[in-house]
């Protein structure tokens, strides 16, 4: 071989080899995004419909990645993967990620196409070295008690046991043990209101990155306490949960941990692992995993006497907030939670601020129905039409209502802060103000309403509508712990309130057929 020949290969091949391995570590892991999020509550009269999830069957991997791309700027679990694929080194490749408002369980109809729309999606795209599922937890259908334990199985079946998926659940799942085993890693959000949708959501990708590039072999431990933690005592910024969360971040600082979840659980789920949950995750150290996991659940358990239900029901509620003096008192109708899945048209407070002739007040109804009247009367005309108690039994009779159509809305305002879920953009769908009869401009008795149930996670929903939250005497909003991170910062008083209603706090207005048996604080206090 000539001296030439070889002065060429001996330049050459190393710069050829330099540029190959130069490209290759370059070269970011493919991870693959998908998820179905959905609150099911068990004792809801409306079943959740392929409709009501924002997703079009036939919708392009483009338009999908569109979609889920937009929620950049949010401070979600979606931009959180987001935010942490561009600061860990992974390139997302983002498939179905679709939710629906809490109702009742989805229809096998609606769960299967969906499914079958992710597994399609995740096989068609570029070779996939990971897979992020974004779920609630409190999934429930029609066929499946777990309806995230049965995505998880056959994400699981269509990519074979090697593929790392890590899972991410909203504090309210209900978490099985087998879900558990058939991820890798399972997270969910460490506080309720839900501040941390975000970060969770960057933990996830790190965690992802470390398995895909650096070999961390997770292994991960879930132990369920045998209760109940009631809805109403599941705020992780008060006691008694506040220590517990405030650990569960401690115990994140260790190195050998990747991550510690202590989950509230969802009771209008009636299924078989129904409560709360602790999942700790570690690198390769199962029974550090299992050992700390076991100390957090028996901190719950310690807890169970300080849950025992004690609110007030609408009427004294409605006197309570009378009799207060510093404005505003806020009435959390807790048995007409929309975020829980009920119907957001429950009349029980209404009736009883008309009842009690309470003044100043202002209640959001969810009644398209209503607003069509509003809408035909128009703006500084009479309105009188029965509004509220539509849906079924469970929340209240229509409560007919006179007054004036103080303005119409399209319905859509934005949040800047920080509120429970993240959420920036909101839509309660077109709206009408109506003030009740015999109200005035300095005690305005206000009934909003809206054509889309709407849960009261910013106080924007009714500054939007042009009513003056700080000045009126009372609030009911339909919730439970989302609210406060709404209302707190400047309410006078907080009343979280006994009412009926499917998403009602007493566990022991339910029969339960699927749920454990024996669990403290299902009614048998």
């Amino acid at each position: 071989m000539k001296k030439s020949t070889i002065l060429r290969i001996t330049i050459v091949l190393p710069l050829v080899l330099f540029s190959f391995l130069t490209t290759y570590a370059q070269k970011k892991p493919i991870i693959g995004v998908a998820g179905i999020a959905h609150e099911s509550n068990s004792f809801s009269s409306q079943l959740t419909t392929l409709d009501k999830f924002d997703f079009q069957v036939g919708e392009s991997q483009k338009e999908l990645a569109t979609k889920f791309f937009s929620f950049a700027n949010s401070q979600t679990i979606s931009s959180g993967y987001i935010e942490g694929a561009k600061r860990f080194g992974l390139e997302l490749y983002p498939t179905v990620v679709t939710r629906a408002r809490p109702m009742g369980p989805l229809t096998d109809n609606a769960f299967n196409t969906i499914m079958d729309e992710i597994i399609k999606q995740l096989k068609a795209g570029p070779k996939l070295d990971g897979i992020l599922l974004n779920l609630h937890g409190a999934m429930v259908v029609e066929s499946y008690p777990s309806g995230d334990e049965e995505i998880v199985r056959r994400v699981r079946k269509a990519f074979g046991p090697k593929m790392p998926i890590i899972v991410t659940h909203d504090f309210h799942a209900n978490v099985t043990p087998e879900l558990v085993k058939l991820s890798n890693v399972l997270i969910t959000f460490k506080e309720n209101p839900h501040l941390d949708t975000f970060d969770r959501g960057m933990q996830a990708a790190k965690i992802m990155a470390e398995m895909v590039k650096e070999g961390v072999k997770p292994t991960q431990a879930i132990v369920k306490a045998p209760m109940v933690y009631n809805i109403v005592y599941q705020s992780t910024f008060s006691n008694p949960l506040l220590p517990i969360t405030t650990e569960s971040k401690e115990l994140e600082k260790n190195e050998k941990i990747l991550a510690v979840s202590v989950s509230g659980g969802y009771q209008y789920a009636d299924v078989p692992w129904m409560g709360p949950s602790v999942i700790v995750v570690t690198d390769n150290d199962p029974e550090l995993a299992q050992k700390e996991a076991q100390k957090l659940s028996d901190k719950l358990w310690n807890t169970r006497h300080e849950t025992v239900l004690d609110s007030p029901q609408p009427e004294e509620a409605v006197k309570m907030a009378m009799e207060h003096e510093g404005r505003p008192v806020v009435l959390i109708d807790m048995g007409d939670n929309i975020g829980g899945g009920s119907t957001g048209d429950s009349s029980f407070l209404l009736e009883e601020l008309l009842k009690q002739g309470a003044e100043g007040w202002v209640v959001v109804i969810a009644d398209p129905e209503a607003y069509k009247v509003a809408e035909k009367a128009g703006i500084g005309n009479d309105f009188d039409f029965e509004v509220g108690g539509k849906t079924d039994e469970l929340h209240g009779k229509p409560v007919r209502i006179k007054g004036q159509v103080r303005s119409l809305n399209v319905g859509k305002y934005l949040e800047t802060e920080v509120r429970h879920g993240g959420g920036r953009y909101w839509n309660m769908g077109h709206t009408a103000v109506i003030q009740v009869e015999g109200s005035t401009l300095d005690e305005p008795n206000l009934v909003l309403l809206t054509t889309l149930e709407s849960s009261p996670n910013s106080a924007h929903q009714l500054i939007s509508n042009g009513v003056y939250v700080e000045r009126q005497k009372i609030i009911v909003v339909k919730g439970n712990i989302a609210p406060r991170a709404a209302y707190e910062p400047f309410a006078s008083k907080l009343i979280q309130v006994d009412s009926p209603g499917a998403t009602a706090v007493n566990p022991s207005w339910f029969t339960f057929k699927r749920a454990r048996k024996g669990m403290f604080g299902m009614g048998d206090y």
